[in-house]
């Protein structure tokens, strides 16, 4: 096992009354991608954000790359996709990265890289409200991977795509891990795991599971990860 990307340790989130993690512990692997996965609602989002250093919590350590989340000199080593496109849609592909490039203060060569990285140099210069869903999604990623980030966290990057455009996007997402990049992927799809070196499984913003798919169906003796899923489920009420 790799050293450690993200290391978490007692994380606690309350959102007004409601207490959204109440205590979580999670190391995540570098140079792998491992998927974050669990329904609607179950923390994965409040998570991720508490990653990359935008989300208010009441207690804990969460360490990304070895120091403190948030903190500006993670700002071009770490690489963060919403679920909504981050992007301006009025102006063209190009223009958006060249936008996020100056900010970030990356080089403009950075630009071209990185729409060639997510296969969009046939719609560098289209404006971006005239792209396809997938297309958007590819332009996301493509300005979160400026700067050549060492992590990247994708928050339902696949969210609302049909199948053939989520295959793309995780092809993507394997090129940059086989190149060394460690993902952080979330997703409520279960059949996505089949796609992810290693699984976090969550529920009400605890972790059931943490470990490859093949250790997952053995475990808990099923055949798939919605089984496997609702079987920890199971195993978690009858020990509460």
């Amino acid at each position: 096992m790799s050293a450690s990307a993200i290391s978490v340790s007692g994380l606690r989130v309350v959102r007004g009354d409601t207490v959204v993690i109440p205590g979580l512990d999670l190391d995540i692997a570098s140079g792998a991608i491992t998927g974050l996965l669990g329904p609607s609602g179950c923390g994965k989002t409040t998570l991720m954000r508490a990653i990359v250093g935008v989300q208010r919590i009441v207690s804990g350590d969460v360490r990304v790359l070895g120091i403190p989340a948030g903190l500006p000199e993670l700002r071009r080593r770490v690489g963060y996709v919403t679920q909504a496109p981050s992007l301006y849609s009025d102006l063209t592909v190009t223009e958006n990265l060249r936008y996020f490039a100056r900010v970030l203060g990356v080089d403009m060569s950075e630009v071209g890289r990185v729409v060639e990285v997510v296969d969009l140099g046939h719609r560098a210069d289209s404006v971006v409200v005239r792209l396809s869903g997938g297309e958007q999604a590819r332009a996301s990623l493509a300005v979160a991977l400026l700067g050549e980030p060492e992590l990247l966290v994708l928050d339902e990057p696949t969210v609302g795509l049909d199948p053939l455009l989520r295959q793309d996007l995780w092809a993507s997402f394997r090129r940059l891990a086989d190149a060394g990049v460690t993902l952080l992927v979330s997703s409520h799809v279960m059949d996505e795991a089949s796609r992810c070196d290693r699984l976090v499984l969550m529920r009400d913003g605890q972790v059931l599971a943490h470990e490859t798919l093949k250790d997952l169906l053995s475990t808990t003796s099923t055949t798939d990860v919605e089984s496997a899923f609702l079987q920890l489920v199971q195993d978690t009420g009858a020990h509460t």
